[in-house]
């Protein structure tokens, strides 16, 4: 009987195979998008694997890396680090051909993608789902002691050490076991992934799509949790769809599609 492991492996291999094929049918389409999946995800299970195959047949060009936060690697880079790979993820489409580029995320990919737009060019980005709300209280409060600890590491000089840390993603807690130095840049709430001080930051000429599912907790934080504090852009979209967290790429794949298609003859 296969491990999980193995399972993932097939799944995977399967998933870059098509993905040969499509993004060659799509070469001639010249807009690529970048897809980061969430918190704990992978780039070969649902939704991502649902959104990249809609996105596929409808020609775009599309990378699903497997991200610092996956499954398997449990926050191996600090959040930072984490933007040196949607830039290898970019090359690699321009490379096959990719005229505009996009970059998507769901959940904590939505997180990444809009800090993403305050350092790097790209057409737009498209937040779904966005999570990692860490200057929100209740959020702290889940930590427990793990921001202070992981703090007095790295002012002893320890911030390349591992430790037990708390992780919080839709209200659930996990351990993770990571340097002080990692933990802080993905938890500090005067870190880099707080999404109401990024989203000012944004370039000015990076339009933003934003979806929120009316089931998702987030949804109650209104258009001026981070979507009004986004620099005017006529392409900009706020989209509220009837879904939970998890399954918002899915129910939303075709207006994403409706909206990525506005800048196809640009």
């Amino acid at each position: 009987m296969y491990n999980k492991k193995v399972l993932v492996l097939l799944w995977t291999t399967v998933f870059l195979l098509s993905n040969v094929f499509l993004n060659a049918y799509a070469a001639e389409n010249k807009v690529g998008v970048v897809l980061l999946h969430g918190k704990g995800g992978m780039p070969a299970t649902p939704p991502i694997l649902e959104l990249a195959s809609d996105l596929k047949r409808n020609g775009f060009m599309v990378i699903t890396p497997e991200m610092s936060y996956s499954k398997f690697r449990r926050y191996d880079k600090t959040y930072e680090e984490t933007m040196l790979e949607i830039d290898k993820a970019l090359e690699q489409l321009k490379g096959s051909g990719a005229k505009k580029i996009f970059v998507a995320g769901h959940s904590l990919g939505a997180n990444v993608v809009l800090y993403y737009a305050t350092q790097a060019s790209v057409d737009g980005i498209i937040m779904i789902a966005p999570g990692h709300r860490l200057e929100d209280k209740k959020f702290q409060d889940r930590l427990g002691d793990s921001l202070d600890r992981a703090k007095k590491m790295v002012d002893e000089g320890k911030g390349s050490e591992r430790s037990d840390f708390t992780d919080v993603n839709q209200g659930n807690t996990s351990i993770i076991n990571v340097t002080a130095k990692i933990y802080l840049s993905w938890f500090s709430p005067e870190g880099a992934a707080v999404m109401p001080r990024n989203a000012p930051a944004v370039k000015p000429e990076i339009a933003v799509l934003y979806v929120v599912g009316k089931q998702d907790p987030i949804y109650e934080k209104g258009r001026q949790y981070v979507f009004d504090k986004l620099p005017q852009n006529p392409d900009n979209k706020y989209l509220v769809v009837n879904s939970d967290h998890m399954r918002t790429p899915v129910v939303a794949a075709n207006e994403i599609i409706a909206w990525l298609n506005i800048f196809k003859n640009r």
